[in-house]
């Protein structure tokens, strides 16, 4: 088996769809051993933020010399980023070995009736080589969801965080605030405290209390430092958090309360017992990295790249660009899933953009860059269509002297498609 068949293998199971439910990671699970009884977690569910809160409090726990596992989905660069140890992505030969073993038990379930899905045999392959690796911690990221999540096979984690709460994938979840916030504190488990922050929407913090009060749960609601103790450019932040200043790697005002979520948590991980030095959490702040997040390339920054594609990641955006760029007269090269809120998307980025150019995603699922140019052009705006994703980003390379800065937005599925091919096109610019 090599990595493309083991991907293959994974990407064979999409024809199972998503599936809530967890009796079937649960039979897998226990068909290799539970491997998950023998971890300690971190579980973090979300609508927005989910990313940079795990990656910040992975690093921070791989400096303070803890063999961190981290779980996230979907990735943006390559399929192995989804399961990785102290920053390293599972590397290609131990990939294809876990799969081997994940692949026989799926064939006995199969035998029996049992058909898991492409993300619970992913999730099934990290629990295993977690385990595998002698892991000391594993920040574990939900799919979808969390009550039904195939990461809620885990026993009580050491902490769990749901961070901020919108509207996403309302056909599964349900479609107002409290609904989606119950799927979500699906992952609350008694006697396992709970770290949220203070700006849910009332409707959201009711049933996260409700929840933790059920269910014996201490709760920490925290807010964002005082912006007295903060100071934002572009390219990130630097906070104050009670006395211990971070850089914050991730740029947007959005980003400083993920960082004080990921701060709390880390001090709850403190008490108990873990041993994280001052110096673990300044460094594990400013090393951290994730790709896609209000990402800039060229310096001055010629391109901006976010995969967002809900209410909550296109407003973050949008309050970027409003700190940065007050003026608009944006150029943007977009491209949106055909099952996201595409309106609401539109109404919070279409304001900023002069001109839009409009693309189709790879994935099965995206909205065609005929219907959305079709969209954008009901808000009044100049569109061009180019069809492939790389494409689109020759067109706006080629107009970039027009326009102050271009961003590449929409989704993480095109984020995917043409992240290499923007950094290539910006080295070949300053080799000139």
């Amino acid at each position: 088996m090599t990595e493309l068949d083991a991907i293959a293998f994974y990407h064979s199971l999409l024809r199972f769809g998503i599936k809530p439910g967890l009796e079937r990671i649960g039979l897998l699970c226990k068909e290799l051993g539970d491997p998950q009884n023998d971890l300690r977690f971190i579980h973090v569910a979300g609508t927005n933020g989910k990313g940079s809160t795990c990656t910040e409090i992975a690093s921070v726990l791989t400096k303070a010399g803890l063999r961190t596992g981290l779980y996230t989905s979907p990735y943006v660069i390559c399929f192995r980023e989804r399961i990785r140890i102290d920053g390293e992505m599972i590397p290609p030969r131990r990939l294809t070995e876990v799969t081997g073993i994940i692949s026989e038990a799926i064939g006995t379930l199969n035998r029996n009736g049992v058909f898991p899905t492409e993300f619970e045999a992913i999730t099934a392959a990290a629990f295993l080589y977690y385990k595998q690796e002698s892991c000391d911690a594993v920040v574990l990221e939900t799919g979808l969801g969390g009550r039904f999540d195939a990461t809620n096979i885990i026993r009580n984690p050491l902490v769990t965080v749901i961070t901020s709460v919108s509207k996403d994938h309302t056909r599964v979840l349900g479609d107002t605030l409290g609904a989606i916030a119950f799927e979500k504190c699906g992952i609350i488990k008694p006697g396992a405290p709970v770290v949220t922050p203070v700006s849910q929407a009332p409707e959201t913090m009711d049933v996260i209390r409700r929840v933790c009060s059920d269910r014996n749960a201490p709760l920490r609601a925290v807010s964002a430092p005082l912006t007295e103790n903060c100071f934002s450019d572009a390219a990130g932040s630097v906070a104050d958090f009670n006395g211990l200043t971070v850089r914050v790697p991730f740029p947007g005002a959005h980003q400083i309360e993920n960082a004080a979520l990921a701060m709390q948590t880390i001090l709850l991980l403190r008490e108990k017992g873990l041993p994280i030095p001052d110096e673990a959490i300044r460094s594990g702040f400013a090393d951290a990295a994730i790709p896609a997040r209000i990402e800039r390339f060229g310096d001055p920054a010629a391109v901006i790249l976010d995969g967002c594609h809900n209410e909550g990641s296109s407003k973050a955006l949008a309050e970027y660009l409003s700190a940065f760029y007050p003026g608009g007269g944006l150029l943007a090269v977009m491209g949106i899933m055909a099952d996201k809120d595409q309106e609401t998307v539109l109404n919070n980025l279409l304001p900023f953009f002069k001109k839009v150019i409009t693309v189709t995603p790879s994935n099965p699922r995206a909205l065609s860059a005929k219907d959305l140019a079709e969209a954008i052009k009901k808000h009044g705006k100049i569109v061009e269509i180019a069809e492939d994703p790389r494409l689109g980003i020759d067109k706006a390379f080629s107009e970039m002297y027009d326009y102050n800065v271009c961003v590449v937005c929409g989704s993480l599925y095109l984020a995917a498609d043409v992240r290499d091919y923007i950094i290539q096109k910006i080295k070949r610019q300053e080799e000139k």
